[in-house]
């Protein structure tokens, strides 16, 4: 594979980091600032407002630019939003900082998994892209974990300023070895961008991203409760057990890579099914402390196996503008923590249950399979 990949996966990483790290900072953040935790969670879904906002807007008006160029510049402006939330005087400039801080997130994956697809042979694809979101996978496992503890130790805002140092040696890395015969961008322009977005099958493959990605956070959202009130693991056993969740993530999204080479369909149904019948067991391996960890590694691997198949299924339905549909595909996973976590807190507050959330997201995942079948057959 590419040594250029490394950059598109550095670039990965500082993003999974500050996308996920602020959950552990709410305290600390909240503290400081003198607000409410709920408050503070609000900076939770201004990132993910600019994500959504961000992925299809910075996409469509950079179709005329170098992707190489877009690349370099879309982590300059990560840099810039983590470095303003660091030094953010107050909860109302933070927010706008952690906007600012979204908006390149999905175009830079969108973008990203066209050069690496174009850097490696067809029957490579899949794994190229894998490669790059390995960096999102070891960012729950490595990164933030580490970064939640820097905040911990030093402060929240050393936190934004370290995160800030990772985008800037993904800047170099992309600057040294993203090759320049790989920059050229389709001349479409925004009009011919657009107009992708207006295939059938491409909104299905991204509907497809939401049921599936959303069956997988209407359980996650709710995990520690299931690990602490079904499982009988203490709290201070959860972050250990999140970290086996980005253990199944990284082998999942590597294995589906690999999978999918051979045949993405076959990939793509064979992870939403085995994501279905984990999440339909997790009443039954939840009464255990030993079945609830095998429970957690396997969410993390069912869902992130389908990861590569999707990007590449919405790349394939819109071969005319894949950088939007890809940045497309991004907003839509956001869209996704957000529905399946509301879905799976409709289940919880309708007192089904502590693992109710969990069988919520398996009826998505369900859903998640027909919407696929609609759109490989199209």
């Amino acid at each position: 594979m590419p040594l250029a990949l490394l950059a598109l996966a550095v670039g990965a990483f500082g993003i999974g980091t500050t996308e996920f790290v602020m959950m552990g900072l709410l305290p600390d953040v909240a503290d400081d600032l003198n607000i409410s935790i709920p408050s503070a969670g609000h900076l939770v879904s201004a990132y993910a407002l600019g994500v959504v906002i961000g992925a299809p807007l910075l996409a469509a008006v950079t179709a005329r630019m170098s992707r190489r160029t877009v690349l370099i510049g879309l982590m300059g402006l990560f840099v810039v939003g983590n470095a303003l939330s660091a030094l953010a005087p107050d909860n109302g400039w933070l927010l706008a900082a952690r906007f600012l801080s979204g908006l390149p997130h999905g175009a830079f994956f969108g973008v990203g998994a066209v050069v690496a697809t174009n850097m490696v042979a067809p029957e490579r694809k899949a794994r190229s892209v894998s490669l790059m979101f390995l960096g999102l996978t070891v960012a729950n496992v490595v990164g933030v974990p580490v970064a939640t503890l820097m905040g911990q130790q030093l402060g929240w805002r050393a936190t934004f300023l370290g995160v800030s140092a990772i985008g800037l040696a993904a800047i170099a890395a992309l600057a040294f070895l993203i090759p320049h015969d790989h920059e050229h961008a389709t001349a479409k322009g925004l009009r011919g961008e657009l107009a992708a977005l207006r295939s059938v099958p491409v909104w299905l493959s991204l509907g497809t991203t939401v049921a599936g990605f959303g069956a997988l956070f209407a359980a996650y959202s709710y995990i520690t409760p299931m690990l602490t009130d079904a499982a009988g693991y203490a709290g201070a056993s959860v972050t250990l057990l999140l970290a086996l969740f980005g253990v199944g993530a990284t082998a999942g999204n590597l294995l589906g890579g690999r999978l999918a080479d051979h045949s993405l369909r076959g990939t793509l149904f064979g992870g939403l099914g085995a994501l279905v019948a984990v999440l339909a067991l997790f009443p039954l391996l939840m009464r255990t402390e030993l079945t609830a960890a095998v429970a957690v590694i396997l969410l993390g691997m069912a869902a992130f196996a389908t990861g590569s198949p999707l990007q590449l299924m919405v790349m394939d339905k819109a071969a005319s503008a894949p950088s939007l549909a890809s940045s497309a595909n991004q907003a839509a996973f956001n869209l996704a923590n957000a529905g399946g976590a509301w879905i799976g807190g409709l289940a919880l507050a309708a007192g089904f249950g502590v693992t109710s959330p969990a069988l919520a997201g398996a009826v998505l995942a369900v859903l998640g399979l027909g919407v696929a079948h609609g759109a490989a057959c199209c």
